[in-house]
């Protein structure tokens, strides 16, 4: 009986991988616009001039180029200030949450379809690691292409490439979980099938829909 089911699962769907985002998807984002807004509040900080050093490093820090610390020196210690470092980088991470929903939507579909999951993800050096760490992703996720350390960054299409390449799969039999509509324009001009993310419901509508049904 559970041979004949897990055949006909197999039967359902030819996908063998998921793609997925960690902010906006998994987890909020590592480092936003609001979280800026809100550090600068805490600290005392200029919400534009933070925002302004942080669109000129952003690139550079999550090409894996710069480390935190570097970064943190160029955005916010370029003067000297009345917080430490690590006060802020705490702050930083603290503003990580997860999003229990969809952790929980992998783990189910992961166990059922015998699927692997890829986390393809534009995030920096220090912040990447304490998300990953703090939130267990390596429990379930298969490999990280993450940008700091893969030195690519969406919406360069070689990040999905080398992903793809990575995991030895056909675009596709894969399917790409993302919450910016850009991205999720790239890994489709791949020939990757993709999920424009913006809440639960919708996505397990459309996971259904490839033949990836959640259940009860």
């Amino acid at each position: 009986m559970i041979r004949t089911m897990a055949k006909k699962m197999k039967k359902n769907t030819e996908i063998t991988y998921l793609f997925v985002d960690i902010g906006g998807v998994l987890l909020t984002d590592g480092w936003s616009h609001d979280a800026g807004k809100l550090a600068a509040r805490e600290f005392g900080l200029s919400a534009k001039q933070l925002q302004k050093r942080h669109d000129e490093a952003l690139d550079t820090y999550e090409l894996g180029k710069i480390t935190l610390e570097e970064y943190l020196r160029q955005v916010v210690f370029y003067e000297k200030r009345p917080f430490t470092p690590a006060q802020f980088r705490d702050f930083m991470f603290a503003q990580s949450k997860p999003y229990p929903e969809m952790i929980e939507l992998l783990r189910r579909l992961k166990a059922r379809y015998g699927l692997k999951i890829v986390v393809v993800s534009n995030e920096g050096h220090g912040l990447n690691e304490y998300r990953i760490r703090k939130f267990k992703l390596a429990e379930f996720v298969d490999f990280f292409i993450s940008s700091c350390v893969v030195g690519l960054r969406k919406p360069d299409a070689d990040i999905f490439r080398l992903a793809l390449g990575v995991a030895s799969v056909a675009a596709r039999r894969v399917v790409y979980i993302e919450n910016t509509m850009m991205f999720v324009e790239v890994a489709e001009s791949l020939g990757i099938r993709s999920i424009l993310h913006t809440d639960y419901k919708s996505t397990c509508a459309k996971l259904a829909s490839l033949g990836l049904e959640v259940g009860e």
